[in-house]
């Protein structure tokens, strides 16, 4: 994804907000500290209902129009490949994901703390309990169309990772550890890091210059531990075995139950879905 840097850190910052609301709101997907750069986004979020391609669908063009609009542009913004969607199967997971997202500015030598990214990053937000409140952009939006002029994103810790506070004091433990690790790494190559002013001088149209690999793995699943790892990937593939075959016997108007899991045709069909 490209977000064009704009012109002051306010709009950066403002920018996605509204459409990732209105995504969760109309998904009851739970979102947790989003962080948007200059090409793509790391968004982290918790489906309790099994709703997460609506909650895509819903961000994603909602926030290309925005941007199109903006831009007077009518070509593809997002990449042509389909979206990343990986599955984290345990806490320990779900915490390395959370870190990854909050500092990949700082991975990326963007900057060299968290805190001053100017684009989104949620993790401030988290960890002080306040909602992130974004505006309506002028540009698009109608006055009278049913985005208010102004939205809150409350992120949340889900009660499965355990007591909110054990959660958070280890998510800043962890961040504060993972700048200095990464701090260390640039004296030792020397590298330098970009830094906010840098940032935000970007023209909007620029891209890295380096490539980009291809052909590589798109992992499905995220898990420290191998055997939850391959747990998790049988999962998938008996799934995957399981539909073919009821999509197979309804077609030919048999009676038959789809496993859970089944999206398209449980919304848009009605069929029958095992329960989970």
């Amino acid at each position: 994804m490209m977000v064009p840097p704009p012109l002051d850190e306010a709009s950066a910052r403002n920018r996605p907000l509204p459409a990732l609301r209105w995504s969760s709101s109309v998904t009851s997907c739970i979102d947790r500290p989003p962080s948007a750069t200059s090409n793509h986004h790391h968004t982290v979020i918790y489906d309790r209902f099994g709703r997460y391609p609506e909650f895509v669908e819903h961000f994603h063009k909602m926030f290309v129009r925005c941007q199109n609009a903006l831009r007077g542009r009518w070509e593809n913004f997002w990449s042509s490949e389909q979206v990343c969607v990986v599955r984290l199967v345990g806490r320990d997971d779900v915490m390395d994901k959370l870190v990854y997202t909050a500092t990949n500015p700082v991975k990326d030598g963007r900057v060299d703390r968290v805190h001053h990214w100017p684009g989104v990053n949620g993790l401030h937000a988290l960890l002080a309990g306040r909602a992130i409140t974004a505006t309506r952009p002028w540009h698009f939006f109608q006055k009278e169309g049913p985005m208010p002029p102004t939205v809150e994103l409350q992120l949340e810790i889900p009660p499965e990772l355990g007591p909110e506070a054990d959660v958070l004091t280890e998510l800043q433990q962890r961040v504060a550890a993972q700048e200095e690790a990464i701090a260390t790494e640039r004296q030792r190559t020397g590298q330098r890091v970009l830094g906010r002013r840098a940032v935000l001088r970007q023209a909007w149209w620029h891209r890295p210059t380096s490539l980009e690999p291809r052909r590589n793995l798109r992992p499905r699943v995220a898990a420290r531990s191998k055997w939850a790892r391959i747990e998790a990937l049988q999962r998938n593939r008996a799934f995957l075995v399981h539909y073919a075959a009821a999509r197979d016997a309804w077609r030919c108007g048999a009676p038959v139950t789809f496993p859970a899991g089944t999206y398209w045709l449980r919304l848009f069909a009605g069929v029958p879905i095992a329960p989970v």
